[in-house]
């Protein structure tokens, strides 16, 4: 590819002096204006039949034929030459066709280096090409007067016809490598495309945001570029009027420029892609113009103007190329085709014309000064970089569309029941509707507290379902002017426990108790399940009324019924123990507690769950290394966050301290953040955010988890944008250093294999598979993590769908999440992360060391580190592998192990060192 831009510069270098020289020579500088608008005229035309072409046949034939066409062409300008046969409209002709070849033959090629490279490959290959074309316009340039001088222009245009013949082999050889093998979901994408676009290019652009702009930024750094360029040749000539000692102060310096050029090319264009991104880059050229041009104004003279043309030619042909064409990267393949050709030759040849007629107006009718033309290059660089900022954004979406279009989502039916909103359509569901659309209409209405549905509600008291009778009255419960305790005390005796417990407490809260016997028909109900539910329900209301308790005797009642228990248990139902443990955490009969201990470890999950609720219930630190250890299990584990939740904010501290002790579970460790979450408080954010610190790569994920719900939960809570970023250097760092760990167990693993070691020793090798596996794990905890952070501090819509984008099986959709997150990172951020993420997004199993740079380690080394950094799941793995390897070096590894806080860990340390010590005697 760099050879292909080489040689085409080269040409234009070569053709391009000659004919302006024969133009000038023959016609006269002031005919150049109307030059300019014959070029925007005939280009206008060319680009419609050019695109009809692209939409009809493939770029590459279209290409092909243009290669000829230029060739036949080149060959018939040195005849002319070589025979004298030199007319007007052959200067013109050739004037024209010279500044179509410009445009028309870097546009294919640009083109081609879009669809060769992917957008991250082409940030890091662009500037390297780049370098080519630059290298071809210093080459041009000298091969020109060489050949001009000794043999004649006629043999200099001849050459530069067979060179632009070697850009055809050339090209078939990058498309047999390259595009010939698109992978399948790129060509139906292509095929799509075709079958879709038949509008013309100007109406495609229009269409587009991101190309109008793309079009425009193209148009007006032409019109800057020729103003430029007639600025600096007007007062290069008033300085300079002998024509032998001009053409000598030009040749001086555009060679300069282009020296320059290349230079920027090959050092610093790539660095400062990758650090400004590309909207910041494309600011660089007319910021920079702007500069020069408020310069000039101070201080009108030609040195300046040699700055701006310096300027202009140096870094137009090096960083702002590079930047323009990855700003068009995210455009469908067959769109950017049409749409570029389009832009490349029409809009270039038409901004060419308007900058010809502003040339001829300010000129030559209103015959001013041209230093006046500073002010209008400050005026269109005013706009330039405004479209800039507008293209920005449209760069931005057109990633996030690229994302959306080439990821394939799973369907989630998240509303399985569509709400209605009139009053009507509720009434009627509470009417006539099923079961579940009953239930979860009274769920939903809840949260209104509207008393218009009241008389539909009360009816529901009489439906079949006792689920519907339980929820009906408990929306009922706060409403003070519905009469329906007749009702509800008829419910007592349906036989279901959780009725009649609802309905007993609905009946003491709403009763006006003037004598006792009205409730103890109840406490002394023969009917198990309604002496039982009343017991409960006095229970839970006397812990806010302490008379209540004493009047129905609540404590001598709740102990006989735990003597009978504690005698009788195994003809007690699940149903009547569940209301006892309840009772017991209600009324804080603490010498009972050891029942609800008890029964949290109980193998049925009935009892399990009403033994959790109690412990909550109670807030009782007794219960807490219970209840943690029930996050373990699923079923439990939303009950347990509740109750455990129930203790309050001093429940932090408490877990705090026994995660500091190492004496929490590896399963249990990553639902901590989940319970602090919970309390979305300015507490919750600020542990959390120390929670991000721990060594343990799971605490640190759901702690980032935990952070990133609260701040959708609750807007108004302060999260430190600085914690965060510090944090997400720190786990790109993390996502390194194991990345480190992981290759070099590998390179170990691949000597043993070369060796033929793994067969003596297949134990060594699965411990370290085992090893490299758990890892493995920790460096996808890594990347989320960075990603939760991340969504908190850019938009968290734009994060989700870029993690996603770089988890799909298709690589354009990896490659433009990749780019998209490189747009939208601060710099600093940036330098760690995108590394991390590009190493991830990498087809194959390989490193490449130009993304991320890896150290191989020495086993012990590593060993070290996995301690270091390792929760207690990971040291315990290695124990395990110095206990297979027997490896004398390795017992300084295990002595700081012994008097590990973890006991799990201490006792396979003790373990390990026993074994070497016997080993070695």
């Amino acid at each position: 590819m760099l050879l292909y831009i080489f040689i085409v510069i080269t040409v234009l270098l070569i053709v391009k002096p000659t004919v302006n020289a024969l133009f000038v020579s023959k016609l006269g500088a002031d005919n150049l204006p109307f030059g300019y608008l014959l070029v925007a005229g005939v280009a206008v035309i060319t680009s419609y039949f050019y695109n009809k072409a692209i939409r009809k046949f493939s770029l590459v034939k279209v290409t092909l034929i243009s290669l000829a066409t230029f060739s036949l062409a080149f060959i018939a300008l040195s005849l002319v030459l070589r025979f004298n046969i030199i007319s007007n409209w052959i200067l013109y002709f050739y004037y024209v066709f010279i500044s179509l070849f410009a445009v028309v033959a870097t546009s294919q090629f640009w083109l081609f280096a879009n669809m060769v490279f992917n957008a991250r490959e082409a940030k890091r290959n662009f500037g390297f090409i780049g370098a080519g074309a630059i290298a071809g316009g210093i080459f041009g340039g000298y091969l020109t007067s060489i050949i001009a001088s000794s043999f004649g222009t006629d043999i200099a245009i001849f050459v530069a016809a067979l060179l632009i013949l070697v850009c055809i082999p050339i090209l078939k050889s990058v498309y047999n490598l390259k595009i010939k093998n698109l992978n399948v979901f790129k060509r139906k994408q292509v095929i799509a495309n075709q079958e879709n676009l038949e509008s013309s290019s100007l109406r495609l652009i229009s269409k587009s945001k991101h190309l109008t702009y793309i079009a425009l930024i193209t148009g007006i750094g032409v019109i800057v570029a020729k103003l430029v360029d007639f600025q600096f040749s007007d007062f290069a000539h008033k300085a300079i009027p002998n024509s032998d000692d001009l053409a000598a102060f030009f040749g001086f310096w555009f060679s300069t420029f282009n020296v320059v050029a290349l230079t920027i090319q090959l050092f610093l264009t790539n660095k400062i892609l990758a650090r400004l991104g590309v909207s910041s880059t494309l600011l660089i050229l007319p910021l920079t113009i702007a500069f020069g041009s408020l310069l000039f104004l101070t201080f009108p003279e030609l040195w300046v103007l040699i700055l701006i043309k310096g300027i202009d030619g140096s870094a137009k042909q090096s960083i702002n190329k590079a930047a323009v064409e990855l700003s068009i990267m995210p455009i469908p393949l067959l769109i950017k085709n049409q749409a570029k050709s389009y832009i490349d030759v029409a809009v270039d040849s038409i901004a060419t014309g308007i900058a010809g007629f502003l040339l001829i107006f300010l000129i030559k009718r209103l015959d001013l000064d041209t230093s006046y033309i500073t002010v209008i290059i400050l005026l269109f660089t005013f706009i330039w970089i405004l479209f800039i900022y507008r293209l920005r954004e449209a760069y931005f979406n057109s990633f996030k569309a690229n994302i959306q279009k080439t990821l394939t989502f799973e369907a989630k039916s998240e509303k399985n029941n569509k709400a209605e909103n009139t009053i009507a359509d509720v009434k009627n569901i509470l009417e006539n509707g099923d079961e579940d659309s009953i239930l979860n209409m009274l769920d939903r209405l809840k949260d209104y507290n509207q008393n218009s549905f009241n008389t539909k509600v009360v009816k529901l008291l009489d439906h079949p379902s006792n689920q519907i009778k339980t929820k009906a009255i408990d929306y009922l419960d706060s409403f003070e002017d519905v009469d329906i305790l007749a009702k509800v005390e008829k419910l007592v005796y349906e036989k279901d426990d959780v009725l009649v417990y609802v309905a007993l407490d609905y009946i003491l809260a709403h009763s006006h108790l003037s004598d006792e016997s009205f409730f103890n028909k109840y406490l002394d109900h023969k009917i198990e399940y309604i002496s039982n539910g009343a017991l409960l329900t006095l229970a839970k209301q006397s812990s806010n009324n302490s008379k209540l308790g004493k009047k129905y005797r609540l404590t001598e009642r709740l102990e006989e019924r735990t003597d009978i228990f504690t005698l009788d248990e195994l003809h007690t139902k699940k149903e009547i123990l569940a209301g006892l443990l309840m009772s017991i955490a209600y009324t804080r009969l603490t010498k009972y507690y050891k029942f609800i201990s008890i029964h949290l470890k109980s193998d049925i999950d009935y009892i399990v769950k009403f033994s959790t609720i109690a412990a909550g219930i109670s807030s009782d630190e007794v219960f807490i290394n219970d209840l943690l250890e029930l996050l373990e299990s699923k079923k439990h584990r939303k009950r347990a966050v509740q109750a455990l939740k129930n203790y309050g904010p001093k429940i932090i501290d408490i877990i705090l301290q026994i995660d500091e002790n190492n004496e929490l579970k590896h399963a249990v460790r990553k639902h901590i953040p989940k319970i602090i979450e919970s309390f979305n408080n300015e507490q919750a954010v600020r542990v959390l955010s120390r929670l991000l610190r721990s060594k343990n790569a799971v605490t640190r994920l759901e702690a980032s988890k935990s952070l990133k719900k609260i701040r959708k939960n609750n807007q108004q809570l302060y999260i430190s944008s600085r914690v965060v970023k510090n944090q997400i250097l720190r786990e790109s760092s993390y996502y390194k250093n194991t990345l480190e760990i992981i290759t070099s167990i590998q390179h170990i693993i691949n000597d043993d294999l070369a060796n033929e070691a793994v067969k003596s020793n297949q134990q060594i090798y699965e411990a370290r598979k085992v090893m490299m596996n758990a890892l493995e794990k920790v460096l996808d905890y890594n990347l989320r993590c960075i990603f939760n952070l991340l969504s908190l501090i850019y938009n968290e819509e734009d994060i989700n769908m870029t993690y996603v984008g770089i988890q799909s099986e298709i690589k354009e959709a990896r490659i433009n999440s990749l780019e998209f997150l490189d747009n939208i990172l601060q710099s600093k951020i940036k330098m760690m992360v995108l590394p991390v993420v590009e190493n991830y997004v990498i087809d194959d199993n390989r490193l490449d060391p130009s993304v991320i740079k890896i150290n191989i380690l020495s086993e012990k080394k590593y060993l070290q580190r996995i301690m270091r950094m390792g929760g207690t799941h990971l040291k315990i793995l290695v124990l395990r592998y110095l206990q297979i390897s027997k490896n004398k070096n390795y017992i300084s590894l295990i002595i700081p192990l012994k008097k590990f806080k973890s006991e799990a860990v201490r006792e396979v340390a003790t373990k390990t060192y026993h074994l070497f010590i016997s080993n070695n005697n």
